[in-house]
């Protein structure tokens, strides 16, 4: 009889502390909560910030989520979920206002474009101007996105319309390119010089890549929805984040050398790194550089707040810092973040000695609640700079109850307290080693962890069956796109045109996708489009792309390259499908038995160090990462039906054009007779230039060489412009179709001119300036002796095209494309050979072009002698040597 009244007692017990829980989230926080919109204001403030009210909602959701396992909850547990599911919504109604910042952001990342951090919390009005406030937060925005997916995968409805659907889908795309969006980060100030400097920050890098993994594939319906509410992200942009949030750690940015927001990221609530080294060596930087009695400094030479700054001044002088050395203020808060680390790692003891040090300083502060920091009082600085650590501080007396703290706290409370799991917490499995989290989403390939033991299936197809019979005589088995039926084997360009569609809203001036390529993940999944099963060739393939294709052994290169990144970065379920379209234009001539070598690699099961399965499609498919694309159909009919007559029309092998083999036969021109045919050029630029225009538009039907012809087309272009009709076409075309059947014939010098003339940009341009940024150097873009720009935080593709094509362009036309070439180099040697770049903060790319010669014999042999360096250093010396 003794064994129920102990079970009561325990449920009285458990009552009791929810209660308790309950009237401090009634009182500091939906005490506050508008009655219109949800949100819930800073004390001292009539505005919200987006990231204190996250946090706000996701501690009512936890404390919800405890009532729900008491039988008589006193409807409490509807109460808190509806008042969590109204504070999400009114971040989403305020959001959904500035849509059309998100529709220029996703096109130029300006911070002027950005969505704002803070609303007036009962009319949802902007906080204050673009240009006044450091608005541009990515993690904000991210954490948003984070907490909307663990709530609706909880069984809360947060997302009512499809015009919500596509705006998330809208914010995706906002966010998925943090990889290169210098921000205001978590402090809203930019760099550690508080001089309106943006940067790229680690904090908000690895929350955008929690947001991403989490939202993937998500029914924002719940149950109640099917695959047009499903939100779907790029696999590239996410292990773009992945790879740039791991060059940055341990530091935050390049001004900050360590930052307590970095928790946020290491620990709750986006457990965001997945390296465990790397996660412990960034918590054990943070707490060296950062504790302290009273909390965890922010970061080091932090102003804000102290007794020294200069209230009456927005950003900082010059050499400001140094005065804050030393005294700069210590936020509690973080002990909750630690606290809460340790609970959701099971380590009782850390978690009860930080609760402790928390219990301590909520003693001491006036309101009896967290304060938002301590700072050491102005009589106090000189003797705290002389013995540091030796000085009380005094709590944050003026902002009142910090709602981000205390929503923290309580959600720390209840872990701590036993009355929610971090399984309820944490639906989606995040505190889990990726490697052994079972939670995956049913519709849609889900974002995981890179593995090791990846093995790419590689699929040869043959433009046409005389290739096909041509390599099967050297051993080399290939299929051709009949024998491929009934898949189909598409242009990446056709997946672009596909994913442009999602997340289109003609109410909220919503474009969807922007037009940005798809990468090597993206076309490495094998996708069911209306019944239909399509595959895609990488970009790499793609003879529209920049002329870098052209080149066989540079193609032979990146082929390898691809299949071992593929190897060394897929994180998705199902193997990586690649397909391999071999024409018989880029196999011919000097490189053709390169060609073969890679190919019986293939064969052999290893490329590159990757292990590789080699084989016919069809088979492949049943172990490959299936795509689902049926959203097209129910979002745009026109695009569906135009698919399924791409789909019924001959493959594309069969649609000959100029650029192909078929059409350089059609022209009866062997590539010996074009060489030859190419040398005859007996006039120059200059005399041409003097040439009336009918007599240039005659000059191109005479004309047969490619050289030739492309330069009249350029005085066409500089005269009349690229709309000038040339005879059968435009000028523009004349040059896009001499432009293809130079990289044919492999006359690098006219490809280059014509790719400059069309303004050609290499797709991964933008990432590759990224790179080296992270890596320590400035990088600058321009003609020496004219003018150059200086690229010091990543700047969009738009941006770089503005810089080659006029500001190097008009001082020489075949430097806007050699400097493009230059940065892919130099960015995969950076990333691949480290220790040949120390000592240099800015890498000149003019300059860097001009003296390539010489450069390649230095680096060479700085090479060599690293090499041998290393040998020694891991070998030793042998007899004496």
């Amino acid at each position: 009889m003794s064994s129920p009244v102990f079970r009561d007692a325990v449920g009285e017990e458990r009552l009791r502390r929810l209660d308790s829980h309950y009237l401090t989230v009634r009182n500091l926080l939906l005490a506050r909560q508008s009655g219109t919109l949800g949100l819930i204001p800073a004390l001292a403030s009539e505005y919200a910030w987006v990231r204190d009210n996250v946090y706000c909602s996701a501690a009512i959701w936890a404390l919800a989520l405890a009532y729900r396992r008491i039988d008589d909850d006193k409807g409490r547990t509807y109460e808190l979920e509806q008042s969590a599911v109204k504070c999400m919504r009114g971040i989403l109604f305020c959001y959904m206002r500035q849509s059309h910042k998100v529709e220029r952001f996703k096109a130029l990342q300006s911070y002027k474009d950005s969505l704002h951090c803070r609303f007036h919390y009962i009319t949802g009005d902007a906080g204050s101007d673009d240009a006044e406030y450091g608005h541009l937060q990515i993690d904000a925005t991210s954490l948003f996105l984070l907490f909307l997916s663990q709530m609706t995968t909880s069984g809360l409805q947060i997302i009512y319309t499809m015009d919500e659907v596509n705006f998330i889908q809208n914010l995706v795309y906002y966010v998925e390119r943090a990889y290169r969006t210098p921000d205001y980060g978590m402090w809203e100030r930019g760099s550690k010089d508080n001089n309106n400097t943006r940067e790229l920050h680690a904090s908000s890098i690895g929350m955008a890549k929690a947001a991403l993994e989490v939202i993937n594939g998500l029914d924002l319906f719940g149950s109640q929805g099917s695959v047009s509410s499903t939100v779907y992200v790029d696999s590239d942009a996410h292990n773009r984040n992945r790879m740039i949030l791991g060059s940055l750690l341990p530091r935050e940015s390049s001004s900050k050398e360590t930052d307590a927001g970095l928790l946020a990221i290491t620990g709750y609530p986006a457990f965001a790194v997945d390296d465990k080294e790397q996660r412990n060596r960034t918590v054990e930087c943070i707490m060296a550089k950062l504790k302290g009695e009273y909390g965890l400094k922010r970061f080091l030479r932090d102003g804000q707040f102290t007794a020294l700054e200069d209230k009456s001044r927005k950003y900082y002088e010059p050499a400001e810092l140094r005065q804050f050395d030393g005294i700069e203020c210590e936020w509690p808060i973080f002990f909750i973040y630690l606290m809460l680390d340790a609970l959701f790692s099971g380590d009782k003891r850390m978690a009860e000695e930080y609760h402790s040090k928390l219990q301590n300083l909520m003693l001491s502060s006036p309101c009896g609640q967290l304060p938002r920091y301590f700072m050491v009082p102005v009589f106090a600085v000189e003797e705290e700079k002389k013995c540091p650590g030796t000085q009380p501080l005094v709590p944050d007396t003026e902002q009142g109850v910090f709602i981000w703290g205390t929503s923290l706290y309580v959600i720390a409370c209840l872990l701590s307290d036993e009355l929610v799991t971090v399984g309820e917490l944490d639906p989606l499995e995040r505190h889990i080693e990726p490697m052994f989290r079972t939670h995956s989403v049913k519709q849609h390939s889900s974002l995981k962890t890179a593995r090791s033991d990846v093995i790419v299936q590689v699929a040869l197809i043959a433009e046409s069956s005389r290739l096909q019979a041509s390599m099967a005589m050297y051993g080399i088995e290939m299929q051709t796109l009949h024998q491929v039926e009934p898949i189909h084997v598409q242009s990446p360009t056709s997946l672009i045109e596909l994913y442009s569609k999602l997340g289109v809203n003609m109410k909220l001036g919503l474009s969807g996708r922007p037009c940005r390529p798809v990468g090597t993940l993206g076309t490495s999944k094998v996708y069911r489009i209306m019944g239909r099963t399509v595959a895609f060739y990488p970009i790499i393939l793609d003879q529209t792309d920049f002329y870098m294709s052209h080149d066989m052994s540079l193609l032979l290169h990146n082929i390898r390259s691809t299949i071992n990144f593929i190897h060394e970065n897929w994180n998705m379920q199902g193997r990586p499908t690649v397909v391999l379209l071999l024409r018989e234009n880029t196999l011919r001539g000097a490189h053709f038995s390169e060609a073969l070598e890679l190919m019986a690699e293939l064969k052999r099961g290893e490329c590159s160090g990757a292990r590789v399965r080699l084989g016919r499609l069809q088979p492949m498919v049943s172990a490959s990462c299936i795509e689902h694309l049926d959203f097209i159909v129910e979002q745009d009919p026109d695009l569906a039906t135009s698919f399924r007559i791409e789909m019924d029309a001959p493959p594309l092998a069969v649609q000959r054009s100029r650029s192909s083999i078929a059409g350089l036969l059609e022209q009866h021109l062997s590539t010996e007779e074009m060489s030859r045919r190419e040398s005859v050029v007996t006039f120059s630029e200059e005399e041409a230039s003097s040439w009336p225009t009918d007599w240039l538009v005659q000059q191109l039907h005479n004309l047969s060489s490619i050289q030739g012809r492309l330069t009249v087309l350029k005085v066409l272009y500089s005269r009349e412009g690229g709309d000038f009709c040339a005879g059968e076409g435009s000028v523009l075309d004349g040059i896009e179709t001499l432009y293809r059947d130079a990289g044919d014939s492999r006359k690098w010098k006219c490809v280059r001119l014509a790719a400059s003339l069309l303004q050609k940009l290499v797709d991964s341009l933008a990432p590759a300036i990224s790179t080296m940024l992270v890596c320590g150097k400035q990088v600058t873009l321009g003609v020496p002796g004219f003018e150059e720009h200086v690229i010091s935080a990543p700047i969009g593709p738009f941006e770089i095209k503005d810089i080659m094509y006029k500001k190097v362009q008009p001082h020489s036309v075949y430097e806007a494309v050699l400097q493009q070439e230059l940065v892919i180099f130099l960015s995969s040697y950076i990333s691949s050979y480290p220790q040949i770049f120390q000592g240099m903060l800015r890498i000149r790319i003019g300059n860097w072009n001009r003296s390539l010669p010489m450069i390649s014999r230095l680096f060479y042999m700085k090479l060599l002698i690293q090499q041998r360096l290393n040998n020694v250093k891991d070998h030793g010396y042998k007899n004496g040597s």
